[in-house]
C-alpha cells in the first residue's frame, strides 16, 4: 500500500486559496443535500499530560473523500519546544478503505478555515464591498484575509487585536503582500461603522464590537469561537441581522457560544437561523437578495470541510506529480 505524504510545501504547490474555495463551496452543499456522514468530534482527555486527542471523522459521497483529522491539544508542548496543537489528516480511498494519503492537519486546517470565509463572502456579501475589517491577527488571520481579497475587490483592511506589536507586524506584512493598505485600527469601533465586512477570528468570551455600529449592507463572519463560552458576535447583532447563515447547525447550536449563549438567555431561539450555507449554495434557503441586508455567518468547523479539502489537495498532487511516498 502506497501513501502520498503532503506537508505544507507541497500543499501550497498545487492548492490555491481559489482551490480551497470552491472545495468548501461544494463541501457545504454536499453537507445541506444529506450526501455525507460527518459525526460529531470526538474528544479523548489526557489527564495525565493535560492533553486532549480530537478525532474528526466524515464521509462525503459525492466528493469521494473519506477520512479522519487528528488534532491533538497539549498545551505543555510549549515548554518541550514542539506545536501544542499537532494534527494529522489521514485520507482514505472511500472504494477501498485502504489509507491513500497523510496531510499536515495543521495547515489544512488553516487553508480551509480561511476559506469558509472566503466562501461565505462569497456567497451573501455585496458584490461592491471595499472595506474590511478582521478582528484577531493570530495563526488564522492570513488565510482569512487572503480568502476575502480573493472574492472581493477590497481596498483597505483594518486590523483589530489586543496585541498592537502583532497587529501592526501582520498589517505590514499584509500590506507588502497584496498591495493594498492595511491599518491597524486605533478605534475598532470607528473602523466597524465603515466596514463591507468584518470577520472575526479570536477566541474571546466577549463580544468584540456593538451592534449600533455595523451599516447596512454589512456582512459579518464569525470564525473564532468554537466552544458554548466564546462568544465574538453581540446577540443583539444576530438577532437584529436580517440574514443569519451558519455552516452546520448542529455544529454551531453545539458549539457556539454566540448561539448557545442567547439561546439560554431567551434573547433568541435557533429559528433565528435563516438557513446554512450549504442550502444557499444549493438554492433551498434564501441569500442576500437587498444591499441594505446586514448578514451575519457563523462557522465552527466541520470534518466535510477537511476531507472534500484533502481529497482535491490529494488529486491534485498525484495530477501534477507532487509529494513524496511511503510503502506499508
Amino acid at each position: 500500500m502506497k501513501i502520498k505524504v503532503l506537508d505544507k510545501e507541497s500543499i501550497d504547490k498545487v492548492y490555491t486559496i481559489s482551490d480551497a474555495i470552491q472545495a468548501n463551496k461544494d463541501a457545504f452543499a454536499i453537507y445541506s443535500k444529506g450526501a455525507s456522514d460527518i459525526p460529531l468530534r470526538t474528544n479523548i482527555d489526557v489527564k495525565e499530560y493535560n492533553g486532549q486527542s480530537l478525532y474528526m471523522p466524515g464521509y462525503a459521497k459525492d466528493a469521494h473523500a473519506l477520512g479522519v483529522k487528528i488534532v491533538s491539544v497539549y498545551p505543555d508542548n510549549i515548554n518541550k519546544g514542539i506545536p501544542s496543537v499537532p494534527s494529522t489528516m489521514v485520507l482514505i480511498d472511500d472504494e477501498t478503505g485502504q489509507v491513500i494519503a497523510l496531510l499536515d492537519g495543521t495547515y489544512l486546517t488553516q487553508v480551509r478555515t480561511g476559506a469558509v470565509a472566503g466562501a461565505a463572502t462569497d456567497v451573501l456579501a455585496r458584490k461592491d464591498s471595499k472595506v474590511f475589517t478582521i478582528f484577531g491577527a493570530g495563526g488564522q488571520a492570513e488565510g482569512q484575509v487572503a480568502a476575502v481579497l480573493d472574492v472581493r475587490d477590497i481596498e483597505k483592511v483594518y486590523v483589530c487585536d489586543l496585541d498592537k506589536v502583532r497587529s501592526q507586524e501582520f498589517a505590514d506584512s499584509m500590506s507588502k503582500k497584496h498591495g493594498i493598505p492595511f491599518i491597524v485600527a486605533e478605534d475598532s469601533a470607528k473602523a466597524v461603522r465603515e466596514s463591507d465586512i468584518i470577520t472575526c477570528v479570536t477566541t474571546t468570551r466577549r463580544p468584540l464590537f456593538n451592534p449600533e455600529d455595523v451599516k447596512a449592507g454589512t456582512h459579518i463572519n464569525g470564525i473564532g469561537s468554537y466552544t458554548p463560552e466564546m462568544q465574538e458576535i453581540n446577540s443583539e447583532t444576530i438577532k437584529n441581522a436580517d440574514g443569519v447563515y451558519v455552516d452546520t447547525r448542529d455544529g454551531v447550536l453545539n458549539e457556539a457560544g454566540d448561539f448557545i449563549i442567547p439561546i439560554e438567555k431567551g434573547i433568541f431561539d435557533e429559528n433565528i437561523i435563516t438557513g446554512e450555507l450549504g442550502e444557499v449554495i444549493n438554492k433551498t434557503a434564501p441569500g442576500r437578495f437587498s444591499d441594505d441586508q446586514i448578514t451575519v455567518f457563523k462557522s465552527t468547523g466541520s470534518a466535510v470541510l477537511d476531507v472534500v479539502n484533502a481529497r482535491r489537495i490529494y488529486d491534485k498532487a498525484v495530477s501534477l506529480g507532487e509529494g513524496p511516498e511511503i510503502s506499508l
